[in-house]
């Protein structure tokens, strides 16, 4: 095994939780202390970054109701991610924080001005997650009757970030002077309009805002479909991967990889994290109990649906648990449907849902203690090619146990084994990302 250390983020949103469990943090922690709580856990254990996912609205894409997205707590309730991710960057000292905002609702001027603020109040730790949303009840909360096709949002998406860049731009590193024998803040001259006008957007610009800390925010994105995949090896610093099996991730790093090197990128710049959900206890034994607990929920199908129909807008509630599906395509997110379908396996309906959140045999199953887990991260690791992991819980049920199964459980193993990092050596987060 390869001693090359793994990069982690962890993959949450700001959710009840596992709001049901005898040891849960009880459903109300809109205060925001549980996540502080949280991340500061993850700093201690040298995490790269925490993420905070975000969605806009409240499906009713499962059964054509948000009974069951309300019912289980599934993507709703869902409180705004920039006071967290303010109130997390204030009460840290390292670790990265990024928040998911879409091209589709923040005006680029207004994105530019809240993302270069939260560097600041980050210290250099902050990061965007750039997301184009895939859901018409997202897209109805914002003016239009449905979303745009998706080469569209992606051409709109291009065109967002390339503004929002330039708006990065519009303050010298040097314009700050605070002379105070002349009497000024900023020169003028080094502060300017950008003048943007493209196909989709209109901006005069400048920023009102000091320069970012990192000149811009670290890019975060998580693209599945080829086109997303091409979106992010073009934009992303990170990428939020999902893949089926060792091969399915090893191609998937791989063409991202060649698509960065045909933008004239470096690969090794982009840090691909696969989205895993890791079963952790004392023992193996234990580990699998658990597991088993959790699949013969009678809620667990219900639910493992409801989440892939609120991402792919597609009702699974329609289709026979116990067939195939037949083919489809979504205007949702693609890429998750591809990977939640498995085409060509000729798996149930239920076998999929049974699969969703890894919880059936597979050859990137991490469920065991947190040395039998550590040990098969790297061996799929050094498979894939690198270059780390997202951990997450199914449903995003958080809870305070699973946090510190994981930080003062699987990470001291990893790091016993050279697999992860027991300090920090950058100060940004994009140089955390860049360490190794």
């Amino acid at each position: 095994m390869g001693s090359k250390p793994l990069h982690l983020g962890w993959f949450m949103n700001f959710t009840p939780g596992e709001w049901d469990h005898p040891l849960s943090v009880g459903g109300s922690p809109w205060d925001g202390r549980f996540y502080v709580d949280m991340a500061q856990a993850l700093e201690r254990a040298c995490f790269d970054y925490i993420m905070i996912e975000d969605t806009l609205m409240v499906s009713e894409a499962y059964g054509d109701s948000a009974e069951a997205a309300l019912k289980h707590a599934l993507q709703v309730p869902k409180h705004d991610p920039s006071p967290l991710a303010a109130i997390i960057s204030a009460s840290t000292r390292r670790l990265g924080v990024v928040a998911t905002f879409s091209t589709m609702a923040y005006p680029p001027w207004m994105l530019a001005r809240l993302c270069c603020t939260l560097d600041h109040i980050a210290g250099g730790r902050f990061g965007w997650n750039i997301v184009t949303s895939g859901e018409d009840a997202a897209a109805q909360n914002f003016g239009m009757d449905q979303l745009p096709p998706r080469e569209e949002r992606y051409a709109m998406a291009d065109e967002y970030v390339d503004l929002v860049c330039r708006l990065f731009d519009s303050w010298d590193p040097d314009a700050v002077v605070m002379n105070r024998d002349t009497g000024t803040y900023a020169d003028y001259r080094k502060v300017r309009p950008i003048h943007f006008d493209g196909r989709f957007f209109k901006v005069r610009g400048p920023l009102n805002t000091v320069r970012s800390p990192q000149g811009r925010p670290v890019f975060v994105q998580a693209g599945g479909s080829p086109r997303g995949r091409a979106f992010a090896a073009k934009h992303a610093d990170s990428i939020i991967a999902t893949a089926n099996g060792i091969t399915g991730m090893r191609q998937y790093r791989d063409d991202v990889r060649r698509h960065a090197a045909a933008f004239g990128r470096d690969p090794d710049g982009i840090k691909v994290l696969f989205l895993v959900y890791p079963i952790i206890a004392e023992t193996d034994a234990e580990a699998y109990a658990k597991r088993e607990r959790m699949v013969a929920s009678p809620a667990f199908i219900e639910r493992a649906l409801a989440s892939v129909s609120t991402v792919t807008d597609i009702d699974f509630s329609r289709f026979d648990l116990d067939r195939p599906l037949p083919r489809l395509t979504t205007n949702g997110e693609q890429g998750s449907l591809d990977k939640f379908a498995q085409w060509g396996s000729d798996k149930t309906l239920r076998q999929l849902a049974m699969e969703r959140f890894g919880t059936v045999p597979s050859d990137v199953e991490f469920i065991g203690s947190p040395d039998t887990v550590a040990e098969r991260m790297g061996q799929v690791a050094d498979a894939v090619g690198g270059d780390g992991f997202l951990i997450s819980t199914p449903f995003q049920r958080t809870s305070r146990r699973f946090v510190v199964e994981v930080t003062e459980g699987l990470v001291p193993a990893l790091q016993r084994r050279g697999l992860a990092r027991t300090a920090y050596a950058g100060g940004t987060l994009r140089q955390v990302l860049g360490e190794f």
